[in-house]
């Protein structure tokens, strides 16, 4: 929800238009009541996105569903393929701590589904200047290694599911929270493997805390809008109660289109 207030307000600002993604590429832990959820949130808050409204995704497919893409990953993973900056690995999370040394890179072993994939990353600092955070370096290399795009299990990563859509689907500017700003630099990195000329510019925005090193998270149990709704809350109440964007971060933000 208060990421939800973040790009509305700024996308009011600023004019640009709001593109809604359902980002359900793990297909372990994504569930068709939690697109639901999001969507009946974003309903009854009174938030409608310019592309891909709720009523697209309660249609059946749409675009903006990531697991109605995997064709267009698998395109994406065609085109690194024969660039040669993809390998197959058999490294288990359990048998890796920290960042990846690229073990694999020369083994050889078959781009199969029995093994996840991997795009090298070469060593190379990205910098970007965040929206709301200032001017930010990351060296991409050092901090995981070469990116994981597809597991063991056939669910596409993160990282790759939005470098992917990202360059697609033309957006510009990415609103989200800090939790996810380390993957930034990953996503820059991988944006010219794919073929994008232009990176996006990026807005990090800060989180509701529930401790000083934990955020609130409804898979914790912690409340939802759903659940502020059974207790009597309007609209307005949730909204009031939640920061301003401009005017928690004190920024002005340069119109682009999401």
């Amino acid at each position: 929800m208060l990421n939800a207030i973040y790009v509305w307000d700024l996308a009011r600002a600023h004019g640009a238009q709001v593109l809604l993604r359902i980002e359900d590429h793990d297909r372990e832990r994504c569930r068709p009541e939690y697109e639901a959820g999001i969507l009946d949130d974003l309903d009854w808050l009174g938030f409608v996105p310019d592309i891909y409204p709720t009523a697209d995704y309660r249609a059946g497919r749409c675009p903006g569903r990531q697991s109605d893409r995997a064709e267009i990953y698998r395109e994406a993973v065609a085109m690194l393929r024969e660039k040669g900056l993809l390998y197959a690995c058999d490294c288990t999370r359990r048998a890796l701590s920290g960042r990846y040394d690229g073990r694999c890179r020369a083994r050889g072993l078959p781009l199969s589904d029995a093994y996840g994939w991997r795009v090298v990353v070469d060593a190379g600092v990205e910098a970007f200047d965040d929206l709301l955070l200032g001017r930010q370096a990351q060296e991409p290399s050092g901090q995981c290694g070469d990116v994981l795009i597809r597991d063991r299990r056939g669910n596409w990563t993160y990282q790759f599911a939005v470098s992917v859509d990202d360059w697609q689907q033309k957006i510009d500017l990415v609103i989200r929270g800090a939790d996810l700003l380390d993957s930034t630099g990953r996503q820059i990195r991988l944006g010219p493997l794919l073929g994008r000329e232009h990176p996006a510019r990026y807005a990090h925005h800060p989180l509701i805390m529930k401790s000083p090193d934990q955020k609130l998270s409804k898979s914790d149990g912690d409340t939802g809008v759903r659940d502020l709704r059974g207790r009597g809350w309007t609209p307005a109440d949730v909204l009031a109660a939640a920061p301003s964007s401009i005017s928690a971060t004190g920024h002005a933000v340069a119109p682009h289109r999401r």
